[in-house]
């Protein structure tokens, strides 16, 4: 298990990036658009900008809050994240740009509040994988699970399933394809991972799903005693992307 451990304890300069997970709690009607608007126009470019690319921006289908937006922004490093507020808050353009979302009043809001996560990715998996689909802007199904576990121990464990256990090789030999893998650092009903798959569409991600779980290569890693008992509840969310999403 220490290899797990290690891998998932690696230092900065490892080139795994981190991530922000963010899940904003929108508003009904025209003020849901101004969002959009200063996703599109002023945060999702001044990240770009500042380093942070691609960045994946999703509407809810099932699992959770149809007024629910996820954003996915990745990181290079951590001081990149760290210094990212900074950054905007010197950028002319994203000032100009995000000032009919930063000066909405506080009785008409742009969005009721987001929450937050950082993640580190995982060693077999260091960047975000960005479909194929998404360039021609063509229908894509998003699948965004999270799986918590009952220790900091067997968390770890389920981790090292994914890296050195083959889980992630597995996923890639068999055509479901994964678009990250995050540790969370800091965030909610730790400890947990999250990770993303992507599907052309909900038969094509059952037909995965169904391979993936019959695969005899499957069924002796699950089997394996070293990771039982490492996922104590698991949560699944499906997502299509917004218009502007780079993911």
């Amino acid at each position: 298990m220490a290899g797990g451990a290690a891998r998932a304890g690696a230092t900065e300069g490892d080139g795994r990036e981190f991530y922000e997970l963010r899940v904003y709690e929108t508003n009904l009607g025209a003020r849901k658009r101004v969002l959009d608007d200063y996703l599109e126009r002023a945060f999702i470019p001044a990240l770009n900008r500042a380093g942070s690319s691609p960045v994946g921006a999703f509407n809810v289908i099932a699992g959770a809050s149809s007024l629910a937006l996820y954003l996915l922004v990745p990181f290079p490093t951590l001081d990149a994240l760290v210094s990212a507020p900074a950054r905007l808050a010197a950028d002319p353009e994203y000032v100009k740009a995000a000032e009919p979302c930063l000066s909405a009043p506080i009785d008409d809001p742009a969005y009721v509040r987001y929450e937050s996560s950082l993640l580190r990715a995982f060693a077999e998996a260091p960047r975000v994988r960005v479909p194929a689909e998404t360039a021609a802007k063509q229908p894509r199904l998003f699948e965004l699970r999270t799986y918590e576990s009952h220790s900091e121990r067997a968390a770890l464990r389920k981790i090292e399933m994914f890296n050195e256990g083959g889980e992630i090789a597995l996923f890639d030999r068999l055509g479901l394809r994964s678009v990250f893998f995050g540790q969370t650092l800091m965030g909610r009903r730790q400890p947990n991972l999250v990770y993303m798959t992507v599907h052309r569409d909900q038969a094509a991600r059952d037909r995965s799903w169904a391979e993936f779980s019959a695969s005899p290569d499957w069924k002796r890693l699950s089997s394996d005693p070293a990771f039982a008992n490492t996922v104590s509840a698991q949560h699944i969310v499906f997502l299509r992307p917004a218009a502007y999403s780079q993911i």
